[in-house]
Formats: C-alpha cells, structure tokens, sequence
C-alpha cells in the first residue's frame, strides 16, 4: 500500500526529466477566417462573397486507403462576425444522384454522407466541440475530450442548412459564440479540423488526418486564425416546462383506497443556464421532470450484486464527462475482472425510494425521489484547469400505508431529505502530456425518524486524486493512476449491516483478517490503481495493477462490484491497418489476470484470446476465448464460508453484415462451462432494416439457457419454526438463509442452503426510429421478456474451500414436496430434529416494456413531447416454460400500467 502511495505522486514529476521535448513547437497548417462583411443567410446555397474566395481543399483520405488523396474534392470556407462563427462546404461529387441521404433525430448516427467539424474554442489540445451535418439536413453535436473521445450529450443551439445539386452537396453553419467558450483576447486562434463522409464508397477525407498508428485527435488540429475583436457574450437561457401526465393501472386490489385505476398529475418546473465569465456555465433545475427519457430494460437478477443502469436524463448525462475520474490520459483502461469504483453515478439521486415501511396495509409508495432542485457548474478555467461540481436536494418521501383491517392510515418515512454533492477538477499541462486531479463526493441525510437510522447512512464521503504522465517525448507510453479513500458514518446497527453486506461480508467465519465491529459507527477505507498504456502503433501492450480495502465503500453516490480484492494483469497484442485483400483490419490480443483478496486467497486466474476482423466487403466480426483455473470463491456463499470455484471456459463471438446496406444481420453466440457441470448458451441474431431514408427498424431477439450446479435460494424461500403452540403447532417463523444449526462444525454453526437451476429466458429489444423531419421524430421502444427458472436437487454446503455439498433425500435426510402448500419440508436427520420449510422458488416471469416518444423541436431550443409508457407483468405456470402458451399469457394478460404523458419546454436565450 505504501508504494502505491508514493508511486502515483511520481507520474506527474517525471515530465521534468524531458520538459523542453515536450514544449517543443510544433507547426501547423492554418486556416484563415475573414470577417464576414454583410450578413450571412444560413440556407446552404454558398451566395455569399465569403464563400467564393478559394477554400481549404487540402484533404487527405483516412479510410478505406489511409493517405491517399481523396475520391472527390472538399473545400471549406470559415468567416466570423460579432456575434457568430460561420463555416460553408461544398462537397463535390460527380455522381450527384449517388449521394446516400437520410433523415434521423437529432444525434442519431446514419448510414449516410457527412460532414463535420470539430472547434476547440478552449485552445487547449484535449477538449473541443464538434458539429455535424448530412445531406438531409439532420445533425449532430457534442463534444471532444481526452483529446480522442467523445461525448454526445451536449446540445447546443446552432443553425445549419444543406442543398444536394449538380456538383455534389453543400452545408452552411451559423455556431453562435453562447455556444462555444474561450477567454477574451484581441485575436484568437482555435483549433479546427474537417471530416467528409461518403457512405456508398466508405470513404473518410480528413483535412487533418491522424494515422491510425497514432494516437489523440484534437491534440493534431489545425490552427484558426483571423478572429480579431470579438467578445464572449453573456450566456443566459432559461427552459421552463410544464407537464401533465395521467396514469391508467388495473395491477391493483378493488378495495386499494389509494388508486381507483387512474391518477391524474400536473407539474411546473424550470431549467436554467448561466454563463459565468467566458468558459464556466452554471445549469440549475427546479421541480425537473424526466419523464421523455426512455425506460430502462427489464432484468431477472438472481445474484446479489446490484444491477447498473445507464444515465438517460438531459440533466444528468449532459457535461457527465467532467466529472470522470481514474480514466483520463489513457485510450485504453482494460480491465479484466476489474471494476473501477465509479464515484459518482448519478441513478443514485432521484432513485426510487429503498427504506422499509414499518406498517403493513395497502401501501402507496413513489416511483422515484422528487429532485427539488439541482445545480451544475461546469467549465474550463484559467491554466488548464477544468471545473465540474454538482450539487442537489431531494425530497423526504413518504409511503401512505391504508390498514387493511381498521383503515387506519399511516405516513412511513421511505427515503430522508438527502444532500448530494460532487467536486471534480482536472490540471493538465504540457499540452496535456501530463495531469493531475481530485474528486470529493459527500451525501448527507437527514434521518429524522428513529427507524431510518438503522436502515441509511447519515453522511458519506469520498476523495481522491488521479492523474497522468507521458513516459516519452513521442507519448507513446503513458502512465495513469489514481487513489482514493472512502468515509461512511452511521449508527452501530446501520454499521453492521453495512459490514455484512455483499460489498464487505466481515462476517465470514472463516477469515482472520475480517470481523464485524458492532460498536463502529463510522468505516473508512482505501482504494488505486497504477496503469501503463502503449497509445499507438501495431504492438498493443498495457499493464495494471489494482486494490479495493476489504472497508472500502463509495456506494452511496458511486457504484461498485467488489471490495477486498488485489487485481494486476498484461495485455499484448498487434494491430494490423492496411488492407491485404481479406480484411481491411484485425486484430489479435493475449492477457492473463490475477486477482487476490488481502487475506491471499487466489480468488482468480485467467488468460484470454480476443480479436477483432473487418473484411474487405464491411462484414465485421469479434470474439474471445478464455479460461479460468481453479480458485476460491468468497461470494457464493453470501458470507458464509470460503468455497471453491472450478474451472471454467468461456467462449464468445459476434459479426454483423455491411452496415451501409438496407438490411444489416447480426448474430452473437456466446457460451460458458465449468467443471462442476454447470453451463450457459447465449443466442443473440438481430436484424436492422432501413425500408426508406427517414426510418429505421432494429429488431435483436436473445435467448439464454443457464445450468447453474450451486444456486442460492434466497431468505425469502427458507423459513424456520421459531415459536410453537402449546400442542408444539409452528405459529412463528424466522426466513434465514443459512440456517442456524450448532450441530454443523464443518460450516460452523450453519448451514448454507443451495439447489440446481435450470433458467430458460427469452427476450427481445425492438426500437422502430421513425423521422419526418430533423426536428419531428417518433421512436418506439418494445421489450417483452420471458425468463423461466426451475430449482431442483436442493442441497446443503459440505465444507470450505470445496464445491461438495450433502443433497437432501440422502444419506438419511429427506425432502418432500407438498403441491397444496406449494413448499418442501426439509428434515436433515430423518427424525425430526433439524426441519425447515423451503418455499418453492421456481419462477416464471413475463413482461412486456413499451415506451412511445413523439419529439417536435418546433423552435431552436424548444420541444414537445408525448409519451406513452406500458408496462405489462404476468407469472402464470412458476418453473416450466412453454414458449407459445407463455407468450399468448403475456400478449392477453389483463394486469398492465399506461402512462401518458405530455410535455413542452421552452427555450428563452437572454
């Protein structure tokens, strides 16, 4: 640990050792912009004075033939006046009637011609914006960080206008200064680069163009110069919304006083945006309401560890790339087995509520916790400094509990007023060879109910500080890491369930560096990372080495997998670019991985095999195989005993057909075994079908089959009598899995209670995007899933570090299956002594998700929206899958819920 320390500090001295390399000047090729000199009308037909001067033409094909000269010619003008940058291009082409034109919503990525070009404002080589266009007129923007990567969430408002005529096509930008930031100067230089698309040849003309050998993108821009005189404006816009949404449910009891199958709601609310100086803005939001972003997919999790869900809210997703953190520098973060603790994951503010109520009736909970307000300052600051801080507040929520005897009612409490924040900034230097950084998060709650001290954190902090440093003048070798500790406080008992749950499990018995503090009522721990990256050439090599503290713990507005481990691994590999006649690209990559826990225990070994291949007709393929020796397993057994793990193969491969094509296949088999017995099949074909220019229909079933040897049947299936009639009739019980038994030595005192799983799931993601305009759009998302499981061979765990177990209805114990009470009656001696119920968990769960959006920008900045949301749950027939007698169940099944929702925001810029 104390290497580790003082290894990270050292990246970010070693830039002295070669500091006059890398301030070394470098030259550039210029582009001139000329004030413009009467105004300019963005309608794409290139009239005026401005455009007819000579352009830059000076174009260098990247794909398919890297440096060649271009199939046809590009040439690009750029002029300014006080209040906006203007760019023109006339994209030749002596095929006019050729050129692939289609319509998509905003930011949509479409087989088709395009251009675009990238504007780093900032003059700093890392980050810059970009804007896009295709002949249709549909368009894209976002932005450029770590110098390659890109970011598409942010939406400026800007204007553009195409033309297709006899020469080719044309595209005329208007980008407003409120759009871009930069310092006041007297004259300005900016980086600039253009990019042309042509669909029917593949081809990509770049006037700046990166081999593919090389690394970084923004950091190779052109230099824009004559903007002299101009002034950064004030940036003021405000959105406010006001929306209505009615929701239709027949998933309810008659006699439920809290619905009567339809609820009707209204609400107000505003976004605002403040520039403040020339490169900070600060956005704010009161009352937001998200309810036009699409609906996350419905899962079937039977492990314990959490599922992760994408960010998909304008607030949220827009500028989330300033708050990154142990990623920068590098453009390639392998990790194998490995997951980065993400300190701010932002699902976690608004997230439906998870406290217990403490009355039972009819219960009216919240979908989701109310945001009150939020505020966001991101930007660059002076010196290579960037800024991103995000602060909100969040409602107390309440559960209405109706009791279904008296009918009293009850207001339980089930998430607290909570404060959440976040800090990120990032210095880089050296024309970013080199940065350092810190993120400090803090969630604060206030618990003003007795019974929420027990069940929530009161206060949680994170910090660290990440960075990275050029090994080379060439910057073909960086270096990146990253450390970081964590501080959690709450009462004793909120402690020690944090203790023993899946992310720490201090309880195992089996371990001496563990154990369960029932007085603590705090719990702080550490976590890094060290990594060296080869960016560019043939030769792919990185390396890394990881830990996590066994008490290490950024859940609360961070996401993680694992704590308590050591990870390190190597990656080799070779890139192959050019053309031979077969494959326009490949690649093929070896790794081997270990990870340790901080008691030594080999918890992971494993070597892997992956390629990738694009053949020259653009059928593109990629695959991996791997295996895993045998180790141990500190999970299964949910802080139980240490447990063996087998060996395992894993084998994986994916293709899809040229993607310029009206109809486009794809097809993903993967498949994995292990030694115990246990298996799983994964059957992924997907089509994509363009039957005109303005729509799009993707349709990707997936069919799963999992043989699971060890299964764990959860608490809620196990059930133990606790309490007993005078007669000795069970009238209590406790579920508890494991279950208590002194008389088990080998598992001390318990026993952990498995079974064999046979999981049958089918399912389907159909999205239909449907454009009549580049501002007039429908898109449709439908899932319907059918996931079956059946468990049988229930069993017990013999003893650690094996996988053997005693299986009931053996050596003398029994299990019985009663099918009028739908449970099995376990009795582990065969006299009575030792019995307990296991309720019968087979499952057989269908769902229907369907979310309709119909999107009118009907002014630059302002949107309407009309959404229809369903959500359909059948669970007829537990454990035996039927597939036509399933899906009929789930097309005609009577319980569903319908949200319709109608939305208008306006944007005012001041």
């Amino acid at each position: 640990m104390k290497y580790l320390v003082i290894l990270i500090p050292l990246l970010f001295l070693i830039n002295n050792l070669y500091a006059i390399n890398l301030d070394s000047v470098t030259t550039r090729p210029i582009v001139e912009a000329v004030r413009v000199s009467n105004p300019i009308i963005v309608d794409g037909i290139l009239s005026e004075h401005e455009w007819q001067r000579p352009g830059v033409s000076d174009f260098t094909q990247r794909d398919p033939k890297e440096g060649a000269k271009p199939t046809y010619k590009t040439e690009v003008w750029v002029a300014y006046d006080d209040a906006a940058l203007y760019v023109a291009a006339r994209m030749y082409d002596d095929n006019p009637d050729s050129i692939v034109s289609r319509i998509g919503r905003r930011d949509a990525e479409l087989s088709a011609d395009w251009f675009a070009l990238g504007i780093d404002s900032y003059h700093d080589r890392r980050n810059a914006f970009f804007f896009g266009v295709y002949p249709s007129g549909s368009f894209i923007d976002g932005i450029f960080f770590n110098d390659s990567w890109d970011d598409k969430s942010w939406d400026g408002v800007w204007d553009v206008a195409t033309k297709i005529d006899d020469k080719g096509w044309t595209a005329e930008f208007c980008i407003p200064y409120s759009q871009l930031r930069f310092q006041e100067q007297k004259e300005y230089i900016w980086g600039v680069n253009f990019v042309r698309g042509i669909e029917r040849l593949k081809e990509e003309d770049h006037f700046i163009m990166v081999p593919k050998k090389e690394s970084g993108f923004v950091s190779h821009f052109a230099d824009l110069i004559g903007i002299r005189d101009i002034h950064p404006p004030t940036r003021i816009e405000v959105l406010p919304y006001v929306v209505g949404k009615n929701k239709i449910t027949n998933q309810i009891s008659k006699n439920n006083p809290f619905y009567d199958g339809s609820q009707t709601t209204g609400g107000i609310g505003a976004d605002l945006k403040f520039g403040l100086g020339s490169n900070l803005t600060l956005n704010a939001t009161i009352n937001p309401d998200f309810g036009q972003v699409e609906v996350d997919p419905a899962i079937v999790n039977l492990t314990q560890f959490e599922n992760y869900f994408d960010e998909k809210r304008p607030f949220f997703v827009e500028g989330a790339n300033y708050f990154n953190f142990g990623y920068g520098g590098v453009n390639n973060n392998f990790g194998f087995n490995w997951g980065n603790p993400d300190y701010f994951y932002s699902r976690r503010i608004g997230r439906s509520p998870v406290g217990n109520v403490q009355h039972g009736g009819y219960t009216n909970t919240p979908d989701a916790t109310t945001i009150i307000a939020a505020g966001k300052l991101t930007g660059k600051l002076s010196d290579g400094w960037s800024l991103g801080t995000l602060h909100t507040l969040t409602q107390r929520e309440y559960a209405h509990i109706a009791d279904r005897i008296n009918g009293n009612r009850y207001a339980d409490v089930v998430e607290p007023f909570a404060s959440h924040n976040v800090v990120r900034s990032l210095y880089e230097f050296n024309d970013g060879k080199q940065a350092v950084g810190f993120i400090g998060t803090g969630v604060l709650r206030d618990l003003n109910q007795p019974y929420l001290v027990d069940q929530f954190n009161k206060r949680s902090y994170a910090f660290g500080f990440d960075g990275w440093t050029n090994l080379d003048p060439d910057r073909e070798y960086v270096m990146s890491g990253w450390f970081s500790t964590t501080r959690i406080e709450g009462s004793t008992q909120r402690m020690v369930n944090v203790q023993e749950s899946f992310l720490h499990y201090f309880q195992r018995p089996d371990v001496d560096n563990l154990s369960v503090d029932t007085t603590a009522t705090h719990m702080s721990g550490y976590a890094g990372r060290v990594a060296i990256n080869k960016q560019k050439g043939n030769v792919v090599f990185n390396t890394a080495f990881g830990l996590i503290s066994p008490s290490f713990d950024a859940n609360d507005l961070g996401f993680m997998f694992r704590t308590n481990v050591m990870n390190g691994h190597v990656v080799l590999g070779y890139r192959w670019y050019e053309p031979d006649g077969t494959f326009r690209r490949k690649g093929l990559n070896i790794a081997t991985f270990r990870n340790y826990d901080f008691a030594g225990n080999k918890l992971n070994e494993g070597y892997f095999l992956f390629w990738n291949a694009q053949l020259m007709n653009y059928w593109s393929f990629n695959g991996s195989t791997s295996f895993n020796q045998p180790a141990v397993d500190v999970y299964s057994t949910r802080g139980g005993p240490i447990m063996k793990s087998n060996r395992t193969y894993h084998s994986y491969i994916e293709g899809s057909t040229d993607y310029r094509k009206e109809i486009v296949y794809e097809l993903e088999i993967g498949a994995h075994r292990s030694e115990s017995g246990g298996f799983e099949i994964n059957l992924g074909p997907g089509i994509e079908w363009k039957p005109a220019s303005n729509m799009n229909l993707r349709f990707s079933p997936q069919y799963t089959r999992n043989i699971n040897m060890a299964q764990w049947v959860e608490s809620d299936y196990v059930r133990k009598a606790v309490k007993f009639d005078s007669v000795g009739n069970p009238i209590e019980y406790a579920y508890k899995n494991p279950v208590n038994d002194p008389s088990m030595n080998e598992t001390y005192g318990a026993r952990y209670i498995f079974s064999q799983l046979d999981q049958k799931e089918l399912s389907a993601r159909i999205r239909l995007d449907w454009t009549f305009t580049p501002k007039l759009s429908l898109q449709l998302f439908l899932q319907p899933l059918i996931s079956v499981g059946h468990y049988y061979n229930f069993k017990e765990f013999d003893r650690p570090r094996t996988f053997t177990f005693n299986k009931y209805g053996e050596n003398s114990s029994t299990i019985i299956y009663n099918p009028e009470k739908d449970r099995y009656e376990v009795d582990t001696d065969g006299n009575g002594t030792n019995t307990f119920q296991i309720l019968n968990p087979d499952f057989n769960y269908k769902s229907i998700r369907l979310n309709a959006v119909f999107r009118w920008e009907f002014l630059p900045g302002s949107t309407a929206y009309f959404v229809w949301t369903r959500s359909t749950i059948h669970e007829a027939n537990p454990g035996n899958f039927d597939f036509g007698r399933d899906f009929s169940n789930l097309a005609t099944a009577p319980d569903h819920e319908d949200v319709f929702l109608v939305k208008v925001a306006y944007w005012w810029a001041i």
